[in-house]
């Protein structure tokens, strides 16, 4: 996982959320009702006609080439940057169809989102594998939402392509990190100032609702991961009724999402760092880390403590104490071996490196390193910012996050500082322009939560099942994010989910799946 990228793209190495919104903010015509879709001047956005077209953009396009090879086609559909003035300014959000092929058993339109925020545009033919005989039953459609991917990406120019940044074990490297939040929000305001004011995940919301209307249907199925069921459950509450099957693939609850969501992860990466240290120890013969639990968690210490010192050479990268952390959380995604064994692998790097000896990083490290250390991919970071820092503000004041890393530092000193550091939304230039959702009311979903989430805890999942009356879960006894949606190998959970896609019957009752 790279940070908090999509759930679907995590594999081995690289693997990281019906009551109207509250009665202070007035919905624009369009989102009182299906009646009102024409309304307020979005009639046009609602009717348009789509130009479907073969999805590869050019000769490097390998996501554009791979939806083509599926027989996908990809559209782009015309939204108002500003939803309060639908005569103005307009942009573009891009989707790619994948045609139901068993026609006679058709069942709807499914829209996808794999998380983050991050693209999703290329989701139909990975998706139509995961559903098994569901699959060809559905038109399934993936979008970017508004500033990723084809929809009006922004770019900051960031030398970095994640706004997360541990606060260190140090004053100075506190203030390191919040030199770097700061720069990343001015070159943001520099770059794309004007329309940030536009980026929320209520108006990636009112996007959907276009696209559906846009496709001629009056009701769409969703599939959401990670945050993408932070997405679903906010398309719930603004479109009441215009949902048919849901699966929201581990919950993130609307309570904690928003600039700190990640302060509640700390605990659960600690365990799942504990758990990896197990299986490394069971293995040191291969990485040389340590012959018990104990012993490998001390090397990951004395790493740290290196990299406190003096940035850690790798290779061509520098590695000092505010990215230590992070490259062990986006490794504590999954339980499984290849994951588990990547990261001891990149561990044995850093040991080296902690040591002073020369150390190049794995394919996997260099891969995580140029993410965190470079601004090779500067556009998913800026625009995965402007959708966190839009939906909700953030304090201000660095003294804020400072103490609250004191605060919990010793209970958790590699991850606290991570989660409860600062970031750009502290100095993000425009408020969020709307409240942030956190009531939604009665929804018909399944759920899916793995007791050992590092990424939607647990704890997340359980607070967005008591606030969803009507939803079914699936609880799977494993340390995995989206277990579905990332075809994590669980008979149990992707034969229920797929019963459910296909005949729309949820569960009686909640259920637990064992591992397998």
């Amino acid at each position: 996982m790279k940070t908090i990228r999509r759930a679907a793209a995590l594999t081995g190495a690289a693997a990281a959320l019906a009551l109207l919104a509250p009665a202070a903010w007035a919905a624009p015509a369009g989102e009182r009702g299906a009646a009102g879709e024409t309304g307020g001047g979005l009639g046009r956005f609602y009717h348009q006609r789509l130009t479907w077209k073969a999805c590869t953009l050019g000769p490097d396009d390998e996501v554009g080439a791979e939806l083509d090879r599926a027989g996908a086609r990809c559209a782009d559909v015309t939204v108002p940057l500003d939803y309060a003035r639908p005569d103005g300014r307009t942009m573009t959000v891009a989707i790619s169809r994948l045609k139901a092929s068993d026609t006679g058993h058709r069942i709807g339109t499914m829209i996808l989102n794999g998380g983050g925020p991050g693209p999703s545009i290329d989701m139909p033919p990975y998706m139509r594998d995961l559903m098994g005989a569901a699959g060809p039953r559905y038109d399934l459609v993936g979008m970017d939402p508004r500033s990723l991917g084809r929809s009006g990406g922004i770019d900051c120019g960031w030398p970095a392509a994640t706004w997360i940044k541990g606060a260190g074990a140090t004053r100075r490297s506190f203030d390191r990190s919040v030199a770097f939040a700061e720069d990343l929000a001015r070159r943001c305001a520099r770059t794309n100032g004007d329309v940030l004011p536009y980026i929320s995940t209520r108006s990636i919301a009112r996007d959907m609702d276009v696209v559906r209307g846009a496709l001629g249907e009056r009701k769409v199925s969703y599939n959401g991961a990670s945050y993408g069921t932070y997405l679903g459950q906010v398309y719930a509450a603004m479109f009441p009724g215009r949902l048919d099957r849901v699966v929201l693939d581990s919950s993130q609850d609307t309570l904690s999402w928003g600039p700190r969501v990640i302060a509640t992860m700390a605990r659960a990466n600690d365990r799942a760092l504990g758990d990896w240290a197990a299986w490394a120890a069971e293995r040191h013969a291969t990485y040389g880390l340590g012959e018990t639990r104990g012993e490998v968690l001390a090397t990951v210490e004395r790493i740290y403590a290196a990299s406190a010192r003096a940035p850690l050479a790798v290779g061509r990268y520098r590695l000092d104490d505010t990215m230590l952390p992070v490259v062990l959380f986006d490794n504590l995604g999954t339980d499984e071996d290849a994951a588990r064994a990547s990261l001891a692998a990149s561990v044995r790097v850093l040991a080296d490196a902690a040591a002073g000896r020369p150390a190049q990083p794995t394919p996997d490290l260099d891969e995580e390193l140029a993410f965190l250390l470079t601004g090779a991919e500067s556009r998913y970071g800026s625009g995965q910012s402007a959708i966190i820092c839009g939906d909700a503000a953030a304090p201000r004041d660095p003294e804020v996050y400072r103490r609250d890393v004191r605060r919990h530092r010793a209970a958790s000193p590699l991850f606290a500082p991570v989660g409860r550091g600062i970031g750009p939304c502290a100095f993000w230039p425009v408020r969020p322009a709307e409240p942030p959702v956190r009531g939604v009311g009665p929804l018909r979903a399944l759920m899916v939560a793995a007791t050992g989430d590092t990424r939607t805890t647990y704890a997340s999942n359980l607070t967005a099942h008591r606030m969803l009356p009507g939803t079914r879960m699936i609880t799977l006894r494993a340390n995995v994010h989206a277990p579905y949606q990332r075809g994590y190998p669980n008979l149990c959970v992707r034969d229920r989910v797929n019963d459910y896609l296909a005949t729309g019957r949820l569960p009686a009752r909640d259920l637990v799946c064992a591992p397998e």
